[in-house]
């Protein structure tokens, strides 16, 4: 069976009315933030903006850090280096991996 488009985390579903219903913020809250490129949600064909679920998760996260006084260039550039680690964790992972790969397979391990 084929999954269903809400299966899919990063599906734009959701229009901007109601994702600022969703999240009790003004229509304009969530237009400036894709302005800022804080936010970006996929466009519709009809050049409407369309949230995934991926996408209401990350403006409850800026929606609290707004809430603790944080500017948007500083939400911006915490999102960045959060998404940084998260590939930086992937990498990381991946590399053990291999370690433990080669740990349990020693024809792998690099004889120079």
């Amino acid at each position: 069976m084929s999954t269903l488009p809400f299966d899919n985390e990063h599906a734009p579903l959701y229009s901007l009315g109601q994702v600022a219903e969703m999240l009790q913020v003004q229509h304009a809250y969530l237009r400036r933030l894709d302005q800022q490129e804080i936010v970006s949600p996929r466009r519709s064909s009809g050049g409407q903006r369309r949230y995934s679920r991926r996408d209401i998760m990350t403006l409850q996260h800026v929606t609290r850090m707004t809430g603790q006084g944080m500017t948007l260039v500083a939400i911006r550039r915490i999102l960045e280096l959060e998404r940084e680690l998260d590939e930086i964790r992937k990498e990381l992972d991946a590399a053990r991996a291999r370690l433990r790969e080669r740990e349990h397979r020693p024809e792998l391990a690099d004889t120079g």
